[in-house]
């Protein structure tokens, strides 16, 4: 396929946020000056209710994109129809600007894990992931984002770094990358690459979506907590990757301890800035 990433998306190019309980009442009450919002698509596969009423709400006032966290879309089971027909169910009543899910597998023999566990990047588990994101992509009819993880232990077999085994992923389905920087940084800290290899890896049209988030250390890892404020490293990689890619749409995820509201809008108008001013630095070469 020859569709670029920026095809697959109809997010705004801006910095939006993560919509979470704490704050939907005041998001309803107050709506903050944010470009979109991205929730996690299985906390709203219920046919009604609450919940359901307050993305709907929302949905009329942002563009919303649909983060998977629970298909297991690089796992050994089949792919379960239950979860992508009330996954088709959702993203035909919400018409998201994007659908994304992650590069990972979380079942195994029936059995649900409550972690995102890494691919082993070889040349077996790419054809598996190919033709398990095509099967998702056609059964929604429309393109997917998929996102790198953190990891902290590596596969002795692999065979390609991860951005390759990604970038190759791309390019045979026609998917796009939601790339996040954190998870890079973590990951490169954790395994010692340089994170740059990552970014120059994965092709300037692949990227259709950027996430950034808080880590924290222990135990000699770093850890995704997204429990945090984003660390300088974080920006300054952030920095590099929007210099190579542009200014593309960029989420602040903040799942764990959960500040005030403003608190978390202060980190979009953050990145804002950083986006704002690579157009200015664009402009300027331009010129």
């Amino acid at each position: 396929m020859n569709r670029t990433a920026s095809c697959m998306t109809d997010l705004p190019r801006s910095a939006g946020m993560g919509l979470r309980a704490p704050h939907h009442a005041d998001i309803l009450a107050s709506p903050p000056d944010v470009g979109w919002l991205e929730v996690h698509s299985e906390n709203f596969f219920a046919a009604g209710g609450e919940t359901l009423r307050v993305l709907e709400a929302v949905r009329e006032r942002f563009p919303i994109s649909l983060h998977g966290v629970g298909l297991s879309l690089g796992g050994g089971d089949a792919l379960s129809d239950r979860h992508l027909g009330k996954l088709k169910a959702l993203v035909d009543r919400i018409d998201p600007a994007a659908v994304s899910e992650h590069l990972c597998w979380s079942s195994v023999d029936g059995h649900v894990l409550n972690d995102l566990l890494p691919m082993p990047c070889t040349r077996a588990a790419l054809d598996w992931m190919d033709a398990r994101v095509s099967r998702v992509q056609e059964r929604l009819g429309r393109t997917i984002l998929v996102e790198n993880l953190s990891s902290y232990l590596r596969f002795a077999r692999a065979e390609m770094p991860e951005w390759d085994f990604l970038s190759a992923l791309t390019r045979r389905t026609g998917c796009g990358v939601l790339l996040d920087i954190n998870n890079i940084y973590v990951s490169a800290c954790n395994h010692g690459f340089d994170a740059r290899d990552y970014l120059a890896g994965i092709g300037v049209d692949q990227v259709g979506e950027l996430h950034l988030a808080g880590f924290e250390a222990e135990d000699g890892f770093l850890v995704d907590t997204h429990s945090r404020p984003i660390q300088p490293p974080v920006w300054t990689l952030y920095a590099e990757a929007l210099a190579r890619f542009g200014p593309q749409p960029t989420l602040i995820e903040w799942d764990h301890e959960i500040p005030a509201l403003d608190v978390l809008v202060a980190e979009v108008r953050q990145a804002q800035s950083w986006m704002d001013r690579c157009r200015e630095v664009a402009h300027v070469r331009a010129a």
